[in-house]
C-alpha cells in the first residue's frame, strides 16, 4: 500500500495537465493508495476540491498548515488530535490584536481556523513579531519571502502528520510526502520517503539537498509525484506505463437622520395622559443607535406616532434634551387602520413571506402597494424637510423601500444608507413581487446598503442584474469573518461596490450583534437572585434542558421542531425522564391574523406529544406563549444546556446570539448552540452545531449530538462562539455601518 501525503498548489493540483490526469488515474483505479492533502489552505478553500469530479476525493485533509485534521468524507474531525490543537491555540482573535501594530504586516484574506496568516515586507520587524507570538505560545513560519502563519506551539504539517500516520498505523516506509515551498519543510523532517517536486521553491530545495529519503525532481507538481513513484522501488507499482506528454500547455456633514419603523421611546397612559419613557429593556439596537447623538452630535428621529385622526400634524420634540441634547424626534402621525394596513397586513402579507422563500404564502394586492407607497412618501417627505445640506441619512428596512426613491428626488444633496434588517432572497424569488423594479429602482438611488451576510449582498446584485446591466467594480474576500463553503448561506466573494445604470452604488455585510455588558449585567443579577439555581431545582438536576425561543411564525419552523421532537422521542427511549424541552413562544403584534393557524397547529402538537409521554415528575415540552421579561430570558439562558435554535428562514437570529453571550460567562459546564442552517447567523457561527430544519434525521441527530457531547468540548466551542459574539458586539456593528455610510460621500454627484 501507499500513504501519498501531498500538498496541493504547486504540487497535487500543479504540473502537466497530462501528468495531473495520470496520477489522478493511478490513484482512482489503485484502491490501494490512501491519499491525504496536506495543505496550507483552510478548509473552506479545499471543501470545492471534494466536488470536482476530476480530482480524486482524500481519505484524509491536513489543512490550515497543520492546525486542522477531518476525515476526508465526513469532514468530521480526527481525535483525539484536533482536540489536542486545539488546546494549544489562544485563539484568532488575541493573536490578530497581539500583532495588529507591527509595520508592514498584513492580514491574508483567507479562510483560517487555528491560525493566523499574513503577509509581510521589509518594514517588518520579525524579532518583534516573532517575542510578541512566543510570549502567545505560538509558533512563526515563514515562506516564499513573504508569507508567515502563526500557529499553534508545534504544531504544522509535519507534526500532524505524524499523529495522524501512528493514528492510522501505518508502516513508516509506506508513506511518500510531496510538497514545493518552505512551508512543506516539516513533512520531510519526518522520516519519511519524501519528493521537492520540480520548479520548487529555492530554498526547500536547499534545505532538503543531500538527504537520502528525498528525491529532488525535475517535472513540476503531479509529474514530480510520478517521477517519484519510479525513483523509489518500493513505489514502482504505481509507475504508469502510458507514455507521458510532455507537448501539452500547462456640509450638514455631522447630522444624521435615523429613520425608522418605531420612535426610541414608549408611550403609556399615566393619569390619563400619554408619557414618553425610555424603553423597559436597554438591550437590542436602539439604545446602540441613541448612542450616536449622546456627544452632542444633531439629528432627528424619523418614525410613525398614531393618531386619531388621518393627516394629522405632529410637531418635533426633544426625546431626552438633557442626554441628547440636539437629537428631535420628527413624528409621523398615523391612523391605527393606516398603521395595520401598511405594516401588518400589506408588508407582512406580501413582502415577510417572499423576503424569506415562503412564496406560496404571499398574497400582492395593488390597492394595498398604493397605500404602501403614500406612507413611504410621508416618510421620504419629512425627512427631506429636516435634513441639513449634505446630511446622513440612514433608512432602516424593507417597510421603507421607496423612502430613498423619493427622498433622492427631493433631496440630490443627502447621501443615503439603508439596512436590511431581515434576510434578501435570490433573484427568482425576489422578482415574483409586481413591483420589483420600482423596489429596486428606490434602492439603487442608495449610496450605501448594507446586509446581514455576504450571501444577501450577492442576491441583492443578482436582482439588479435581472433588471438591468451591472458592473462590478469592487469585490472583497468574506472567509476572514464568514463561513464560506461549509455553509448554505457561504460565499467566498461578495461585491462591494457595483455600477447600474448611472449610480454607483457601495455593499457590505453587517450582522448585527448584542449588547453583552447589558446580558452580562442581567446574568450576574440572576446569580446574586438565586433565579438561575431556582429554575435547574424546578426542573431537576439530573435533567438535560433544551431551550427553544423564538417569535410565533412560520418562518421560524416551530411545527417541524416539534414534530422533530416527538420522533426524538419515539426512537430515543433512554432519554425519556431525562430530556426537557422548554418552547418560549412569543406571541405576535395584536391583529397579526395570519398566525391565528400556525398557533392552533402548534399547541394541538404538544398537547399530544406531552399526553402520550408525560408522567409523575416528568413532562417532555414546557410550552409558554408569552413575552418573558429579558432579565428572566437571561436565566432561562443560563440554566439550558442546548439552544435549538431552528428556523427554516431567518436573516439573521440573535437568540442563538444571546445564548452565546450568557453561557460564555460560566466558568464550566458550558451548553451547546444548535443552529439552523438557513438562518443567517449560522455564517458566522464555525464552532455551533448546524443543522437542516427542513430534515427531521439532521434535526434529531444533531440534537442527539449535542445531548452526548463531552463537557470538554462544550467547553471549547461555546468559549470559542463567545469569543466571537463579545467582539462583534452591538457596538461594533452600529460604528462599523456608520463609518462606512460616512466613508462614501465621493461615489458620485447627486446634483
Amino acid at each position: 500500500m501507499l500513504l501519498l501525503a501531498t500538498d496541493l498548489d504547486g504540487t497535487f493540483l500543479g504540473g502537466k495537465s497530462a501528468d495531473k490526469q495520470q496520477l489522478y488515474r493511478v490513484i482512482r483505479e489503485n484502491p490501494t493508495i490512501r491519499l491525504v492533502f496536506v495543505t496550507g489552505r483552510g478548509l473552506e478553500t479545499v471543501i470545492p476540491l471534494l466536488n470536482d469530479p476530476v480530482i480524486p476525493n482524500p481519505d484524509y485533509i491536513i489543512c490550515d498548515v497543520g492546525a486542522t485534521v477531518v476525515n476526508g468524507r465526513t469532514l468530521e474531525p480526527i481525535q483525539p488530535i484536533q482536540s489536542e490543537i486545539e488546546n494549544r491555540w489562544p485563539g484568532s482573535l488575541v493573536v490578530n490584536n497581539r500583532l495588529k501594530d507591527i509595520p508592514g504586516l498584513r492580514r491574508q484574506e483567507v479562510p483560517m481556523t487555528r491560525r493566523s496568516s499574513y503577509f509581510f515586507d521589509h518594514e517588518t520587524d520579525m524579532e518583534q513579531l516573532k517575542h510578541s507570538a512566543a510570549d502567545l505560545g505560538c509558533d512563526v513560519l515563514v515562506s516564499a519571502g513573504k508569507f508567515l502563519d502563526v500557529l499553534p506551539p508545534g504544531v504544522n504539517k509535519g507534526f500532524t502528520l505524524k499523529h495522524l500516520v501512528k493514528l492510522l498505523n501505518v508502516p513508516e516506509d509506506q508513506i511518500l510526502v510531496a510538497g514545493d515551498t518552505l512551508n512543506d519543510l516539516s513533512l520531510y523532517q519526518t522520516g519519511y520517503k519524501g519528493v521537492v517536486v520540480g520548479a520548487a521553491e529555492p530554498a526547500l530545495i536547499e534545505a532538503t539537498a543531500g538527504q537520502s529519503l528525498i528525491y529532488q525532481a525535475e517535472r513540476a507538481g503531479c509529474g514530480g509525484i510520478l517521477e517519484a513513484f519510479r525513483a523509489f522501488g518500493a513505489f514502482n507499482q504505481y509507475d504508469p506505463a502510458a507514455e507521458e506528454s510532455n507537448e501539452l500547455p500547462a456640509a450638514g456633514e455631522n447630522q444624521l437622520l435615523m429613520v425608522y419603523h418605531r420612535l426610541p421611546y414608549e408611550i403609556r397612559e399615566v393619569n390619563g395622559e400619554k408619557k414618553h419613557v425610555p424603553p423597559t429593556s436597554p438591550n437590542g439596537i436602539i439604545p446602540s443607535l441613541m448612542g450616536f447623538f449622546s456627544g452632542g452630535r444633531s439629528g432627528t428621529w424619523i418614525a410613525w406616532e398614531e393618531v386619531e385622526k388621518t393627516g394629522t400634524k405632529l410637531r418635533n420634540m426633544y426625546i431626552d434634551e438633557e442626554k441628547y441634547p440636539h437629537l428631535l424626534a420628527g413624528r409621523i402621525g398615523l391612523t391605527k387602520k393606516e398603521v395595520e394596513l401598511f405594516y401588518k397586513v400589506f408588508s407582512k402579507e406580501a413582502f415577510w413571506p417572499t423576503i424569506f422563500s415562503f412564496i406560496d404564502k404571499a398574497s400582492f394586492n395593488h390597492d394595498h402597494w398604493d397605500h404602501y407607497v403614500r406612507i413611504n412618501r410621508l416618510f421620504a417627505e419629512k425627512t427631506a424637510s429636516e435634513a441639513d445640506y449634505g446630511a446622513n441619512v440612514w433608512i432602516h428596512d424593507y417597510n421603507l423601500w421607496m423612502v430613498p426613491g423619493i427622498l433622492r428626488q427631493l433631496r440630490p444633496d443627502l447621501n443615503i444608507a439603508f439596512f436590511h434588517h431581515t434576510s434578501f432572497p435570490p433573484a427568482d424569488i425576489f422578482n415574483i413581487i409586481p413591483w420589483r423594479g420600482d423596489i429596486i429602482g428606490s434602492l439603487l438611488q442608495c449610496d450605501y446598503i448594507g446586509f446581514h451576510i455576504p450571501r444577501y449582498a450577492v442576491n441583492f446584485v443578482d436582482v439588479v442584474k435581472s433588471l438591468l446591466p451591472v458592473t462590478v467594480l469592487e469585490e472583497q474576500n468574506c472567509t476572514e469573518r464568514f463561513l464560506s463553503y461549509s455553509c448554505p448561506l457561504g460565499i467566498e466573494k461578495m461585491p462591494r461596490l457595483i455600477e447600474a445604470g448611472s449610480r454607483k452604488v457601495k455593499l457590505g455585510a453587517h450582522p448585527i450583534g448584542v449588547h453583552t455588558g447589558y446580558i452580562k449585567d442581567c446574568f450576574e443579577k440572576a446569580q446574586r437572585n438565586n433565579l438561575v439555581q431556582q429554575l435547574r431545582n424546578q426542573v431537576g438536576e439530573n435533567k438535560k434542558i433544551v431551550l427553544s425561543v423564538e417569535r410565533l411564525d412560520y418562518v421560524k419552523g416551530p411545527l417541524e421542531k416539534i414534530y422533530a421532537f416527538q420522533e426524538f422521542l419515539e426512537e430515543y427511549p433512554e432519554f425519556h425522564g431525562k430530556v426537557e424541552l422548554i418552547n418560549i413562544c412569543t406571541p405576535p403584534a395584536k391583529g397579526m391574523k395570519i398566525y391565528d393557524k400556525v398557533q392552533q397547529e402548534l399547541e394541538q402538537a404538544i398537547g399530544k406529544i406531552n399526553g402520550k409521554y408525560s408522567r409523575i415528575g416528568w413532562t417532555p415540552i414546557h410550552f409558554f406563549f408569552r413575552s418573558f421579561p429579558f432579565e428572566e430570558l437571561v436565566a432561562y439562558y443560563a440554566v439550558s444546556d442546548i439552544a435549538w435554535i431552528t428556523p427554516l428562514r431567518d436573516g439573521l437570529n440573535l437568540v442563538a446570539k444571546e445564548f452565546v453571550a450568557v453561557q460564555g460567562l460560566k466558568e464550566t459546564d458550558k451548553g451547546v448552540l444548535i443552529i439552523s442552517e438557513f438562518a443567517g447567523v449560522s455564517v458566522e457561527m464555525g464552532y455551533a452545531l448546524r443543522t437542516n430544519p427542513y430534515d427531521k434525521r439532521s434535526l434529531k441527530e444533531v440534537l442527539l449530538q449535542a445531548l452526548l457531547m463531552e463537557p470538554e468540548e462544550r467547553d471549547m466551542r461555546m468559549g470559542r462562539l463567545f469569543d466571537t459574539v463579545q467582539y462583534y458586539d452591538i457596538s461594533y456593528w452600529s460604528n462599523d455601518f456608520m463609518q462606512e455610510m460616512e466613508s462614501i460621500r465621493s461615489l458620485q454627484y447627486h446634483f
